[in-house]
């Protein structure tokens, strides 16, 4: 569309067949063989089937797999940072044969797919761990996630003849093309994106108006597929997400629509495969907070800042956004960083996670400095159920 960012790679992909091509090929589909998705790969479908993955068409191929990890860019020099792969046993791919069509099927039985065997080959668990996540230790989320993973993988294009169905938030589901005819209709040129996985406290809402007074519109993007388990449910932080955009946004240039991925936790690799989904969407800015995508202990406060000098920014395309760690400054009267905030951090209100958990179980309402109230009554309340 005119006026809007291109896609990763040039063109928006949509591998989901639809009329008589789907009947067809779900005929088809009964007798071929099946390999049974988890959620992470019915995810890692959708958002293939959608665009919002562009340019892969498919699971990786090992050529990709691997340059992915060794460069972070695909085989034809496209920045990418985190393999997108489908697994299975050993004993399953001995029966496999490259050039075949397999069924993808949920865990009912249910048809999601066809994917056009193109490869079938060794999953890297520990070089993945590694050169992903910057660790082999199975603590981390992301790298427990690739344990479980099945010994080989395959590679191929897919055609999708059924999306997962969602009960939830379906009035927030736009896919990428959907959002960009949003933002076309709005008038907006210069979007900016926000990632999120937790409840919305004073400090984002600050970072995101901050944001907002240089360009046309915010999309705030949770994520609403798998996540660790210890994470607010999705359903959770949506009621808090919309109480806030009612009680302190501007209706005419805030959407909330949601990401139906799941959450790696790789930090910095992740921070920028989650600017390149954006784009994809059609934002051409991308806010990176402190420990972007991170857990635990495992990167640096700002390794997701530092990463973006390792690509060209023409190739990355869309403009990163960076904020520092930002709090309600006593002496100062407002919100502040510490790029703007000449005082002493006995003046800042600043709560960790673990005591913001302590005061909400406890039905106390955290410092209106740290949260709305209208949010931590949703979370009192979630907690108490």
């Amino acid at each position: 569309m005119a006026g809007l960012i291109e896609p990763h790679g040039g063109k928006l992909i949509n591998r989901v067949v639809e009329g008589k091509e789907r009947d067809e090929l779900s005929k088809k589909a009964k007798e071929f063989k099946k390999i049974t998705l988890n959620f992470r790969e019915i995810s890692d479908l959708e958002m293939i089937a959608v665009g919002a993955f562009s340019p892969l068409e498919g699971f990786m191929c090992k050529e990709d797999y691997h340059s992915s990890m060794d460069t972070m860019t695909l085989k034809n020099g496209l920045p990418w940072t985190i393999p997108v792969t489908l697994s299975t046993t050993a004993d399953m791919a001995k029966g496999l044969t490259e050039g075949e069509e397999l069924a993808l099927v949920d865990g009912k039985g249910k048809t999601l797919a066809v994917l056009h065997l193109e490869e079938v080959f060794s999953h890297d668990k520990e070089k993945e761990a590694i050169q992903v996540y910057g660790t082999k230790e199975e603590a981390h989320p992301g790298v427990k996630k690739v344990y479980e993973m099945s010994e080989m993988l395959l590679g191929g294009e897919v055609l999708v003849l059924a999306r997962p169905e969602h009960a939830k938030f379906k009035e927030h589901r736009l896919d990428p093309a959907e959002t960009r005819a949003l933002f076309k209709d709005k008038g907006w040129k210069r979007v900016v994106g926000f990632q999120t996985r937790n409840p919305i406290h004073r400090a984002h809402e600050y970072i995101q108006k901050c944001a907002l007074e240089t360009v046309d519109g915010l999309m705030i993007h949770p994520i609403v597929g798998e996540t660790k388990g210890d994470d607010i449910p999705a359903d959770v932080r949506m009621h808090c997400y919309t109480a806030l955009m009612e009680n302190y946004f501007p209706k005419d240039r805030v959407v909330l629509v949601v990401l139906p991925a799941a959450m790696r936790y790789a930090g910095p690799k992740e921070a920028i495969f989650h600017a390149l989904i954006r784009k994809n969407y059609g934002c051409t800015h991308f806010i990176v907070g402190r420990d972007h995508a991170g857990v635990g202990n495992y990167y640096g406060s700002f390794d997701a800042h530092f990463i973006f000098d390792e690509f060209d920014p023409e190739e990355i395309g869309i403009r990163p956004m960076f904020f520092d760690y930002t709090f309600f400054c006593k002496k100062c009267g407002s919100m502040a960083s510490y790029k703007s905030c000449p005082h002493d951090s006995a003046d800042h209100i600043s709560l960790s996670g673990t005591k913001v958990r302590e005061m909400l179980r406890a039905g106390t309402v955290p410092p209106t400095e740290f949260t709305r109230p209208e949010v931590a009554r949703i979370l009192i309340d979630a907690m108490k159920g």
